[in-house]
């Protein structure tokens, strides 16, 4: 009747808006995320190097360059402080059935990231920052190598319980929730070591390109640090292109780890309708999902066989044929997401990556040359959106493919929001979380900007660094 019909709107509607209220913040809080874990460990290899380079000029010049990218690197930390604290209380506020379903599990990873990485991030971080003239040249060395080891190990908790909603291991249901029973099932979950590897690899990449595009800058700008700034840039080439490599292989093999336990994410990823083996990979595709199918494509024979089973044969499942296998374990519904943007997001993830290695391989070989080529050096600035964007996308297919799934066959995404929450309440913060973060991006990009256009402001500016 019709007061049904009304309440089932309400309910889409509050489940919507927390949706879109969780994708906007959590994509807010990981456009920091990556510089921040990409750039420590580059800034602890970079100090690092300041120790064991034999001639005074080079330790000097390492020395400056870890100082201007450190402020580069604490604006971006405290921004992603900032966007990351939220991420907590939506849990509780916007997704409380999903907090008390999954409370045992999510909340172990997550209290350990808090006590374990970002306690030691922190106190490490400040060590850094105050004890430049205090500490030992390699005490304070060692410092920056802790928090690049906090950064990553806060990235491998979340990681980890991100995982479980992907692919549940060492738990139980009882009572209506589930409860851990394998504390070392959970951390060594085929998935969550996969995802870490990736993600890990992926921030490397990010990080290199920020360090590429700011020493590009520098370079144009010809100012008092241009030698040192070049030898920087080629050093992030490299550190780039080595991130980005392992990030392929390692997707390679998370893309194997979704064929084998999210099959449907998988088909959907490659808008594969009806089962094949052997099963040819789409470089293009328009795609009908009124009618199941794709009345255009272009595809590769033999390829995403390949893909999966190192062969260039093996079944892979079609969306049909799993739509059909899903409604008979689990009951009525539709269990295809939405197959046009995670089919889009994979092509965008690649064709970004690609970029990302042709800029970084011809930064590499016109330092190898020593060559100083105008064009590469503006397209390394223009290429900056390239890896966030490529991160995005990845979290699209990560997150939008897991549908109608919260927790990978436990729970829909439509049981775990939270059921006393209005539309109107979500709508008023959806809205007030956007313009504070969108104030906050713009006030974190002007101090940045600024700080690198005017530093170092002479050669005196440097040399004192």
């Amino acid at each position: 009747d019709k007061n049904e019909r009304e309440e089932r709107r309400a309910i889409m509607d509050v489940l919507t808006l927390s949706r879109w209220q969780f994708a906007i913040t959590t994509t807010y809080h990981f456009l920091f995320v990556p510089i921040t874990l990409g750039l420590s460990l580059f800034l602890a290899l970079l100090q690092t190097y300041s120790l064991k380079a034999k001639d005074e000029e080079t330790r000097r010049e390492c020395r400056g360059l870890v100082q201007f990218f450190g402020v580069v690197f604490l604006i971006n930390f405290g921004l992603g402080v900032v966007t990351g604290i939220v991420q907590e209380f939506h849990f509780g506020m916007n997704w409380s059935e999903y907090a008390r379903f999954m409370g045992d599990i999510f909340g172990a990873p997550l209290a350990l990231e808090a006590l374990s990485a970002f306690f030691l991030e922190s106190t490490f971080l400040g060590l850094w920052v105050f004890g430049r003239k205090k500490l030992s040249p390699k005490l304070h060395c060692l410092c920056i190598w802790m928090v690049a080891l906090a950064s990553n190990l806060s990235a491998f908790w979340i990681l980890v319980a991100n995982s479980f909603m992907q692919h549940p291991v060492g738990y139980a249901l009882r009572n209506g929730r589930v409860e851990m029973t394998d504390f070392f099932a959970l951390i060594t979950n085929p998935y969550a070591i996969l995802q870490f590897g990736h993600t890990l690899f992926a921030c490397m990449t990010t990080g290199g390109c920020v360090i590429l595009a700011i020493c590009a800058y520098k370079i144009l700008q010809n100012g008092p640090a241009v030698p040192a700034f070049r030898k920087c840039f080629g050093a992030a080439a490299v550190y780039t292109i080595v991130g980005l490599m392992a990030a392929m292989g390692s997707g390679h093999m998370q893309a194997q780890q979704i064929g084998r336990v999210q099959p449907m994410k998988l088909a959907a990823m490659e808008a594969l309708w009806e089962s094949a083996d052997p099963a040819p990979f789409a470089l293009f595709a328009l795609i009908d999902e009124a009618k199941q199918e794709n009345p255009v494509e272009i595809k590769v024979p033999y390829a995403l066989s390949f893909m999966l089973y190192n062969r260039p044969e093996g079944e892979v499942k079609g969306l049909r044929e799993l739509q059909e296998n899903y409604m008979k374990q689990y009951g009525p519904d539709d269990y295809q997401p939405s197959v046009p943007l995670v089919f889009w997001s994979f092509r965008i993830m690649l064709a970004t990556g690609g970029m990302i290695l042709a800029i970084a391989a011809g930064a590499a070989f016109m330092r190898w040359r020593k060559l100083e080529w105008k064009w590469l050096l503006r397209l390394s600035i223009l290429g900056l959106p390239l890896p966030f964007l490529s991160n995005s996308f990845g979290w699209i297919i990560a997150e939008v493919g897991r549908q109608p799934w919260l927790v990978y066959g436990l729970q829909k995404t439509a049981e775990g929001f939270s059921p006393m929450v209005s539309a109107r309440e979500v709508l008023i913060t959806v809205v007030g979380y956007t313009l504070i973060y969108f104030v906050l991006a713009i006030a974190g990009l002007y101090a940045a900007l600024r700080y690198i256009r005017r530093t170092p402001a002479d050669a005196q500016e440097w040399r004192n660094i």
